[in-house]
């Protein structure tokens, strides 16, 4: 018996196949981070500069943006439950590559392997996740698949740095494949075979982009996604100019916004399914107001963690809020949707990264702060009055 990804509605919810997406997502996420903390090592090694080393980072989200949006047009019958085992499988031999690789071509031709796991991965995860709960636990469905994300950024450059230190850094990415290895044992066991609906390919593609709410609804992500990455990119050197804090609050600080960030994660999937117009509404709006929080009281230590906490909560129910109005938007096209909101989360982060380097270079970190906060609060109430299609 066939499943759609698209059209089956489903009666009873398969926890046990989207916490395999989960745990694939954060195998992913988790191998695309682990070079930041592993860098000079890795450099070393290969005989190249960190910079040069630092491309590692780079190709695989340039990759992962192009794959999430034409997988589905490349892709447009294949059974998504062969396509993301063979996404998972692929990252899997990635990591290996990496462990054993004896230049930095080899380094980089792998991480590219890593970038169309990546994007493939979490472009149709929304559509995979809506064929395994009913439609009214979607949410949910997709907290559990951004827990995975939230976990492996805040675990995977501490991780990486400890293990690099204690095992080097080629044992740590066969560890990644490890990580790999679980979450396909996993889909292999619980995924049933869904065959995409008919909305696939190229057309379905062009019909998305032809939506004016879809094109307000990616305008909205690009400022909420992009005032928080012109802001974080930069948050410890906001963070240092602001007060006195030493290396050891940075560490604090961080760690207070990935807990932060996962409690919001956790919230986001009920919200989402009850009340989606205040999740779109409260989270962007709490992450701006922490920038602003900082801006006015980061120079009190209490000031700048209650603002990093604020700033971590709102971050952290973004994605699900976002995916599931893109669900609710365009329902028949969620394979589109999914890849859209992935590329526009990588350019939010390359546009965002650029201009707060600017803004941080070129005027001042209260500029820096305040154009992330408005960005973002702007971003919100955007997205949050967008109408449903009927």
């Amino acid at each position: 018996m066939t499943t759609s990804t698209q059209t089956a509605p489903q009666t009873t919810a398969n926890w046990a196949g989207v916490i395999s997406l989960g745990l694939g997502i954060f195998s992913i996420v988790m191998a695309e981070f682990l070079p930041a903390s592993l860098l000079p090592r890795i450099a070393d090694t290969l005989g190249v500069t960190s910079g040069a080393a630092g491309q590692s980072v780079s190709v695989t989200a340039a990759t992962a943006a192009v794959t999430a949006l034409f997988i589905s047009v490349i892709l447009p019958r294949a059974d998504r439950r062969r396509v993301m085992i063979n996404l998972m499988i692929l990252a899997i031999v990635s990591n290996l590559i990496v462990a054993i690789a004896p230049n930095l071509f080899v380094l980089l031709a792998a991480r590219v392997l890593l970038g169309i796991a990546l994007g493939g991965f979490w472009a149709l995860a929304i559509a995979v996740a809506a064929s395994l709960v009913p439609a009214n636990r979607l949410g949910r469905a997709l907290m559990v698949v951004n827990a995975g994300v939230a976990v492996a950024t805040i675990a995977a450059v501490p991780l990486g740095a400890w293990l690099g230190e204690v095992w080097g850094w080629r044992a740590v990415f066969v560890l990644g494949a490890a990580a790999g290895v679980a979450a396909l044992v996993l889909q292999i066991v619980s995924l049933p075979r869904m065959m995409p609906g008919q909305t696939s390919g190229l057309r379905a593609l062009g019909a998305a982009l032809r939506s004016g709410i879809v094109l307000l609804g990616l305008l909205a992500t690009l400022l909420i996604a992009g005032g928080h990455f012109a802001g974080f990119t930069y948050i410890r050197p906001v963070a240092e100019s602001l007060s006195d804090i030493d290396a050891g609050g940075v560490a604090l600080m961080l760690l207070m916004f990935g807990s932060a960030n996962i409690l919001g994660t956790a919230l986001a999937g009920p919200l989402a399914d009850r009340a989606l117009r205040l999740g779109l509404l409260m989270f962007p709006t709490v992450m701006g107001a922490g920038m602003l929080v900082m801006l006015a009281t980061g120079g009190s230590t209490v000031g700048l963690f209650i603002a990093v906490a604020l700033w971590g909560f709102g971050f952290g129910g973004v994605p699900t809020s976002l995916q599931t109005w893109g669900a609710r938007t365009e329902p028949t096209r969620l394979e589109q949707i999914g890849g859209l909101l992935v590329v526009m989360f990588n350019v939010a982060i390359a546009i965002g990264a650029a201009v707060g380097g600017v803004l941080v270079d070129g005027v001042s970190v209260s500029a820096l702060l305040l154009a992330g906060g408005m960005a973002t609060i702007a971003g919100g109430v955007l997205v949050a009055n967008l109408r449903r299609r009927p």
